[in-house]
């Protein structure tokens, strides 16, 4: 094998070019049409003097969302915290003598559901969010102790047997979409 003289460095071929080589080609153009149907030739004289301006637009916001759902969960809430310490204080005075730590339980998620529900409801009227789910928390907790009192097979007057129907209601109207929206507050 004979070995090649080396290029010089004026004719090696370079990979990136840094400038055009030569002048670029004359495109043939049709006699009769504009250099590009787009976009018509600029002259010297054409400049833009228009500058559009953003026109303010109305957005509308948020229907505000009214206290009346959130108060309708309010009383709710009292009445079921009401009827579940009722229940609870008949179960434990009615169990002492046989169950004593089946009325420790009882009053203990009765506490629990107090705390929870007060706290819920102060929550709630100061339009936070946390609000609900303590209420809820509250309610479900005293339909455990109502089912704790069909459990138990306790003898009471048939009022009673209704009145899990009012940590149900909480439940629901906690859950409302205008309680949520009342529980965001204003603008949060």
């Amino acid at each position: 094998m004979t070995a090649e003289p080396p290029v010089p460095p004026a004719e090696q071929p370079r990979i990136i070019r840094r400038h055009p080589t030569g002048s670029f080609p004359a495109l043939a153009a049709d006699p009769g049409a504009e250099p590009t149907s787009l976009v018509p030739a600029a002259t010297e004289t054409t400049q833009t003097t228009y500058i559009p301006r953003p026109v303010p637009v109305a957005v509308p916001g948020r229907r505000a969302a009214g206290p009346v759902t959130a108060i309708s969960a309010a009383i709710a809430s009292i009445l079921s915290g009401w009827a579940t310490s009722v229940i609870a204080t008949d179960l434990i005075a009615g169990w002492w003598n046989t169950d004593l730590l089946f009325c420790i339980a009882i009053g203990f998620l009765t506490a629990i559901s107090a705390g929870a529900g007060i706290a819920g409801l102060i929550a709630l009227l100061l339009q936070r969010r946390m609000g609900r789910l303590l209420i809820i928390v509250g309610a479900a907790i005293g339909l455990l102790i109502f089912g704790s009192l069909f459990l138990a097979g306790a003898k009471l007057h048939p009022v009673v047997f209704a009145m899990p129907v009012l940590p149900l209601a909480t439940v629901v109207l906690t859950l409302l979409p205008a309680t949520r929206r009342w529980s965001e507050g204003p603008g949060r």
